[in-house]
């Protein structure tokens, strides 16, 4: 039997890599699309049939013939550059979506995965978090609450079957660091490691639900293969928060690099409090593994031997 061909936009990226290689050891057959703007060809494995396109472009159609899945995962997804540019925002995370469900639809594609967001819950009070209700109000939110609209359309008008998933903080191998403003974990890390005392945005209590990737991609192949998920939306985090604080604390009892924080004034458009109601994602069986101070363990490592040592430039958070 042929492997099962799964399309992957925004294969260069933190996520996107690391489920191609995820989807790669099982068996699947990986066709990847990203146009670079992000990602970056270091991440992208060397079996996978990539493709360097722009998701906006009619280029991307011939990709998905004979494709049996797709994960959406191509995005604008740095809060302050959707924030200083909200039409280009919106052309990519919502007409790129729409260009990717039509090539999906035109290939008869058997499954769509759709890569939504935490930030639809920014004007919910409710934790832990339950997907029922959303309220998104930044730029990036409403932009991905738009896609994951155009993706219920589909379904309901064509009979497409269509999963959607609303990651928290994702983190591991591979995160982006070169982000104008970095992740706070890989930005932590770095810094650290190259001596740079780590930079905290406000008074560093505010609330995050971080999950390791490899737990998000287990969920990921559950996505792929249980019919129980179609036409369904899931958190994916952990359902459990760590204050900003209390990461620096974790990372430095990691490292003891003895460097204490550099608190800056507080970032536009922050949540408070994130936390994810994992009922749904449970009821297929899903449960988290990865512990933080195992998933920080893994991503220090990585993190030394990929990036430190090449003596980068780390922007400062």
């Amino acid at each position: 039997m042929c492997p099962q061909i799964v399309v992957v936009t925004g294969v260069a990226g933190f996520v996107g890599s690391n489920l191609a290689k995820h989807l790669l050891r099982r068996g699947y057959e990986v066709r990847g699309i990203d146009n670079l703007s992000a990602g970056t060809l270091e991440n992208i494995d060397a079996r996978v049939d990539f493709h360097q396109v722009d998701i906006r472009d009619v280029e991307i159609y011939p990709i998905f013939e004979g494709a049996d899945a797709v994960f959406h995962l191509a995005a604008k997804n740095c809060l302050p550059e959707c924030a200083k540019y909200p039409l280009e925002t919106a052309s990519i995370n919502v007409t790129g979506t729409v260009n990717v469900l039509e090539a999906a639809r035109m290939a008869k594609v058997r499954k769509f995965i759709y890569a939504d967001t935490s930030a639809e819950y920014e004007g919910i009070k409710e934790f832990p978090t339950a997907e029922k209700h959303v309220r998104p109000l930044g730029i990036y939110a409403a932009s991905k609450h738009s896609g994951a609209t155009f993706c219920e359309s589909y379904r309901e008008q064509y009979g497409m079957k269509i999963v959607i998933l609303r990651y928290f903080n994702v983190y591991g191998p591979a995160q982006d660091w070169r982000r104008v403003i970095p992740p706070v974990m890989s930005s932590f890390i770095l810094r650290m490691l190259q001596g740079q005392p780590p930079i905290i945005y406000g008074t560093g209590k505010r609330r995050r639900d971080f999950v390791y990737v490899d737990d998000v991609n287990d969920f990921h192949l559950i996505a792929l293969v249980d019919d129980r998920a179609d036409g369904n939306i899931y958190n994916v985090g952990s359902g459990v928060n760590y204050s900003v604080n209390e990461i620096y604390d974790l990372i430095e009892g990691l490292l003891g690099s003895g460097l204490l924080p550099i608190y800056k004034s507080e970032l536009p458009g922050e949540a408070e409090i994130t936390l994810a109601d994992l009922t749904a994602a449970n009821s297929l069986g899903w449960t988290p593994n990865v512990q933080i101070t195992q998933g920080l363990s893994r991503t220090i490592k990585y993190l030394q031997t990929q990036v430190a040592n090449a003596k980068v430039a780390i922007p400062g958070r």
